[in-house]
């Protein structure tokens, strides 16, 4: 869990520094845990705020999340949400941002092979 300053606000989250010179992305998935239609509406420059590292993305960019964080106290949060969820039959919070479903080049088995024998009139 770190400490860090809201640099920008974007429209798919902010990006917050956070360990000196190191600059990490909040996606807007991933700065509360009720729906952020505009980051700007709860985030502002310069505002500070408690985030938990992630880790990086597929292009070796920083990702943070400030709803796995207790904002006042900095603690981390994770298991007690997880633990309501399963109370009310929800499946676990993931680090996933949403997006596409990764199709790992299988597009099922309904296509392609033979066209089939030509038809001679």
């Amino acid at each position: 869990i770190y400490t860090g300053k809201v640099v920008k606000v974007v429209d798919f989250g902010a990006f917050v520094n956070f360990f000196g010179a190191k600059d990490g992305l909040v996606h807007v998935s991933q700065i509360a845990l009720e729906r952020v239609a505009n980051p700007a509406d709860v985030l502002s420059e310069g505002q500070e705020v408690k985030v938990k590292f992630l880790g990086f993305d597929d292009r070796g960019k920083t990702k943070l999340s400030m709803k796995v964080v207790d904002q006042e106290t900095g603690e981390d949060i994770t298991d007690k949400i997880n633990a309501e969820r399963a109370e009310r039959g929800e499946p676990a919070l993931s680090d996933d941002t949403g997006g596409r479903p990764k199709r790992d080049g299988d597009r099922g088995g309904d296509r392609g092979g033979d066209r089939g024998r030509r038809r001679r009139d």
